[in-house]
């Protein structure tokens, strides 16, 4: 996962949780989910970023394997 990536999903996450608060402070239920919603959705798209780092790594693994 790039620098930008891990940067961006983790101000998303961030921005989710202020939400969350905001919206449990203010009684705004809509917002307080929409708060959980963005930090899930952060959490995945984190989640398949490693995936496909772990897939590029074994890519890499395999290619040297036979380079040999």
């Amino acid at each position: 996962m790039s620098l930008g990536d891990k940067i961006s999903n983790k101000a998303e996450e961030l921005g989710g949780k202020a939400k969350e608060t905001a919206g449990g402070v203010t009684g705004d239920e809509e917002l307080k989910a929409e708060g959980r919603a963005d930090q899930a959705s952060a959490g995945l798209k984190g989640v398949v970023e490693d995936v496909k780092d772990a897939v590029g790594d074994g890519v890499e693994k395999i290619k040297n394997v036979f380079s040999k």
